[in-house]
This record gives structure tokens, sequence and C-alpha cells, in this order.
């Protein structure tokens, strides 16, 4: 890597103020509910899904805002979620793969809940914010969660499955791998099933048991600062791998009614490197190590996808209610957002981690006390970066001066008006780096996943010619993508020096072309010109060393 370490980022000059002269000088601030969903992609009742039943979130939809054209920054899980709470973009932050730590990185930065402390609120999360051990618990969060007053325990599950055939068939497979391959070599490779479905209730697993922790935090904070603001986090993990839900929301659908992808195929000239082989799903016990996912495994892992869906939308039920119940409601800013999208069978991968739409268009859902222009779902284009300016505005606080995004806030009350012309993603290299965004290790290499692995390369190999060169491509590749209201330019780019020559151009028409099929940056050599000019003065690149 080749990211400058150690940024501090600048503050514009703010008294850190108490909650008594923030109120004085803006309003009373709202309590922030802020909703985090793993690996969700607009499957949703509210976003058109003819199959998924989410009547919570379709409820706060239509009672709310949802954003149509919302879109990550980067379609894996600690560089989406690093973007999102700095309010920089991945490049800025230098935070590109899943082991990078934003706050090694740059230590004087001031993420979205760290700021709302700064000015007189109480932040506290529950459940999965950041990325594993990425929590910033020193700088962004100011209590714990009360879990001295959670009706429920958390009873530790092996490899988080309920039923006793899943825990040995999981332990099973972490002996013969860290056996075969050394601690070098298991490295993502420990895990069972895909999918279970166990009659146990909501709070046996994490997410249940999240939303009842959120809770008791809720009621705690109330008891004791009744008047101050909260900032209170809840991230589920699910519908994230593993396709884990309380039996009964595997019963909400009817297995017949549930529909394969329709487009099964890679996008015709499209980039090599642009898709991955499902290595994330392929770990998994059951799951063919090469080929095709059959239909019948398919319909299966759809299955399991939706009934997690379910399973977080009742979660989300349990929450809002508990805001009633609470009677802060009308003094709470609600913001669901998804952190990615998912190919589910599409372009016949299973996974994130590419720049295509399945993969970096994501759910978003507002819902404010005062907001005008209730069940509208706006055509603007919308960035996760812009969720921090946002909430600094709804909350009436200053907004930081590194912040990258621009507050969406006018849409809630105009949501036909003019907005940004285009969303950048970033992700590097999904062919050799889907594996948490990392390049392909050797101990990967020498698993069964090796010959794979070596297709995959001379797929890329064949179309790249005598530009192919290792280092750059597992390392210094970055797919740069360009969302306008028509079209995505997806250009591929040393990310050292964003004005070379690109080693690959994909360009896709999305009013002909909604499923981005056709790769048609050849038909159309200047508008695919014109969308490399924009892109490359977009800010892409900041903050890499050349």
């Amino acid at each position: 890597m080749s990211f400058r370490l150690q940024r501090v980022f600048p503050v514009r000059p703010i008294a850190i103020l108490s909650f008594w002269v923030v109120s004085a000088l803006f309003g009373k601030p709202s309590n922030i509910l802020f909703i985090a969903i793993d690996d969700l992609r607009p499957e949703l009742g509210c976003y058109g899904s003819p199959i998924a039943k989410s009547p919570n979130l379709d409820k706060l939809a239509k009672e709310g805002m949802r954003f149509d054209r919302a879109y990550c920054q980067q379609s894996i899980c600690s560089p989406s979620r690093a973007s999102l709470m700095t309010g920089a973009r991945p490049d800025e932050i230098g935070v590109i793969e899943n082991t990078a730590y934003f706050r090694e990185l740059n230590p004087g930065i001031v993420t979205l809940p760290q700021h709302f402390v700064k000015h007189g609120y109480e932040s506290v999360y529950c459940g999965k914010i950041y990325h594993g051990r990425m929590t910033d618990n020193d700088h962004s969060w100011s209590r714990k969660a009360a879990f001295n007053r959670c009706p429920v325990k958390m009873k530790w599950l092996p490899g988080n499955y309920a039923l006793k055939e899943n825990q040995e068939l999981w332990a099973s497979n972490k002996e013969k791998m860290l056996a075969k391959y050394g601690k070098e070599g298991s490295g993502g490779l420990i895990h069972g099933p895909a999918y279970e479905s166990a009659d146990v209730p909501d709070h046996a697993y994490s997410d249940g048991f999240s939303t009842r922790l959120a809770i008791a935090t809720l009621k705690d904070h109330i008891d004791k600062k009744p008047k101050q603001p909260l900032f209170l986090a809840l991230g589920f993990k699910k519908p994230h791998l593993d396709f884990i839900a309380p039996k009964k929301y595997w019963d909400l659908y009817d297995r017949e009614n549930i529909k394969l992808a329709k487009q099964t195929n890679e996008p015709n000239g499209g980039a090599a490197t642009g898709l991955h082989a499902s290595f994330e799903l392929r770990t998994r016990h059951g799951i063919p190590k090469k080929g095709p996912i059959g239909p019948e495994l398919a319909k299966t892992l759809l299955h399991g996808y939706y009934a997690c869906i379910s399973y977080v939308d009742a979660q989300i039920g349990m929450m809002l209610e508990a805001l009633d119940e609470a009677g802060i409601r009308d003094d709470t800013v609600i913001v669901v957002w998804g952190d990615h999208g998912w190919h589910l069978g599409d372009m016949g991968i299973w996974g994130k981690a590419t720049n295509y739409e399945i993969a970096t268009r994501v759910p978003l859902i507002v819902w404010t006390p005062k907001m005008k222009a209730r069940g509208e779902s706006p055509a603007a284009l919308v960035e996760l970066v812009d969720i921090y300016p946002s909430l600094c505005d709804l909350a009436g606080l200053p907004k930081p001066a590194h912040l990258a995004g621009k507050s969406f806030v006018p849409l809630l009350d105009a949501p036909s008006k003019k907005w940004k012309k285009h969303a950048v993603s970033q992700f590097p290299n999904p062919a050799l780096r889907e594996w948490a965004a990392n390049p392909l290790s050797p101990g990967m290499r020498q698993t069964f996943f090796g010959p794979l692995i070596d297709e995959v390369e001379r797929k890329i190999i064949k179309q790249q010619g005598n530009s192919w060169d290792r280092d750059l491509f597992e390392h210094h590749l970055m797919g740069y993508s360009l969302r306008t209201d028509r079209h995505r330019l997806v250009a591929w780019l040393d990310y050292r020096d964003i004005d070379s020559e690109p080693l690959f151009l994909e360009l896709y028409d999305h009013a002909k072309d909604p499923e981005e099929t056709e790769n048609v940056a050849k038909k159309f050599p200047k508008k695919t010109e014109e969308l490399l000019v924009r892109l490359r003065t977009s800010g892409i690149g900041k903050g890499v060393s050349k």
C-alpha cells in the first residue's frame, strides 16, 4: 500500500459547546437513531421487491423518504463504513481493504458520533457499526451499552450456529483447515454451512440480542440523562453470510415463489478483472469450490437471504416501537442504511465487491419529525458519504471542514430539486482482491482455491496482454466507478497516477441497459472520454502518494 499515513484532518474552529449552549443557538437538538444493515442491497418491499417481506421498513419509507439512487463508496464492509463514519472517501483516508484501520491512518479525524459528542450528545452503539475490531471505542462513543439492563443474555454459539449439527460441521472444518494448511492457509476458510433455519427465539442470534440491548440502553439513557440528546447506533449483521435466521422468518416465504436472478452472464465486453469467483461463498460447507451454483442451491441461498431481511426488519420494528413507547419519536431523526449491495447470482456471481450497480447501490431511508416530503422517493443521486453532513444539518451542528459529502437535507422538503451530477464508487480489482479487498494471499493459493485463482488470472492476462503486471494488478489497480443519471463509467486505473492511461474502460447505458449487460465504451468514445474527465476531476486519488 502506498497511502500517506498519519494524516491529520482539520476541523473548522468551533468551540466544544455544551448541550445547553447548542440548544440556545440552534434550537433543541434531535436524538439520532442510526441503523446500519450489513450486506443489504435494496431488496425490500418499498424498493419494489416482489418477494421480500419488510413491513416495518416499508412503513418507515412511506412515512419518511426512500432514496432510490443511493450509492456506497466501496462495496465491502470496512472501507464503506469507515468512509461513511469519517465523511471522507476511501482514498482520502487510505482505507481500501478490510484490514486497514482508519484511526491508525488518520489519528486526528473526527468521526460522525465523535462530532456529536463534542456538541453535547451521548453516543453509544449496539451491534456492528464499524468493521470487526475497529470499533473506535476511545473516540466515537461516550458510553457503553446497558448490558446490565438487557432482559436477555447472549449465549456464545460455535460458528454462530444454533443447530448442533452445524456447530459440529464448523468445528470439524476448523480442525481440518488448521491441520492441512496451518494458520496462514486457513484464513477465511473456517466455516460451516452458508445458511441455517433453527426454531429459536430472535435473541438467540446476535441481531435479536443487539436490538434488545439497544432498547435497554435507550431506557437507561432516558432514566439517567433525560435532557441530553442521544446518538444511538444499532448495527445488524444480517443479511451478511451466513444466511442465518430463526425458522419463523424462513416460514414467511414459499420456496416456489422465489425467483432466480434473470441476468446471470457477465457483461459482454466487460473487464475480466471486474468480477470475482465468489470466493466468500465458496468457503462455506456444501458450496461447490468451482463452477456454477446450481438452481436448487441458489434458491435455498435466496430463501436464506430473504429470511434474514425479514428477521432484521422485525428487529427494526421493535426498535421503532420502543421509540414510541419512550415518547421521544417526535424528537428523533431516523436513518437506515446498507453498507453495500450484493450479487445474488446476478452477473453469475455471489457476493459484494464489484463496481457495478448491483453491488454499489444501497438502501437509504430517512425519517425526521419535521420533513415535508413524506413518502417521496427522489431520483437524486446521493452517496453514503452524504449522511455525515446531513445529520449535522438536521441536528443544527456545524460541519467539520474535511467532509467530502453534500447534505441531502434540502431534498427532504423538495425532492425534485436539482442535485448531484454523479456518484463515485471504487473497488480494487475484484477478480484478485474480492477476499476482503486484500490481494489473494499465498495461503489462499495453497488451498483448494489455487486452480480457481489460476483460472481467474489466465482470463485477465488474455484480455490485458502486454499490460499484465502482477504487482500492478494485485496491489495498485483500482476500478473507479462514476454513476450519472444515465450512465455508469468504470475506469481501471493505477491509483498512484490517476492521469495515466486506463488499463480498461467500461461504459453502461442505464436508459437502454439497466442490468449492465453490454459494455459500450468503444461504441461511444466521446461520451466515455467526457465521463473519464469528469471522474478524474471528482476528487479520486486524493490522499494517495505519487
